[in-house]
């Protein structure tokens, strides 16, 4: 069973960058679909991006296409996601989480613990 835990979040300035690390402990990892989701108070936690073991497909949410960007290292056991232009709408707690639907893009069981990132001026 993985173990998922994340890091990176913090608090930043509409326009700017951030970088959300995920370590995951466990041997299966290298084979898992992997996404990151995000959680707003008083809103239902959504998909962000997922991204295949292989790491040569990715899909994201219209709301960060063309800002947010989904990575994996199965080195090193690791999914980022980069995110850039931030916007207030986007202060929420960033989950990592496994896949087991990639079409449908439904959760798994194994969800790290989130990071809280805050953008705000």
């Amino acid at each position: 069973q993985l173990q998922l835990a994340e890091s990176g979040g913090g608090l930043v300035q509409p326009g700017e960058s951030l970088e959300l690390s995920c370590v995951a402990s466990g041997s299966t990892f290298s084979r898992a679909l992997m996404a990151w989701f995000r959680q707003s108070p008083g809103k239902d936690r959504e998909f962000v991006a997922g991204i295949v073991p292989e790491g040569h497909i990715r899909r994201y949410a219209d709301s960060v296409q063309g800002r947010f960007t989904i990575d994996r290292d199965n080195r090193e056991n690791t999914i980022y996601l980069q995110m850039s232009n931030l916007k207030p709408e986007d202060t929420a707690v960033y989950y990592c989480a496994t896949l087991s639907n990639w079409a449908r893009l439904i959760p798994g069981d194994v969800w790290g613990q989130g990071t809280q990132v805050t953008v705000s001026s």
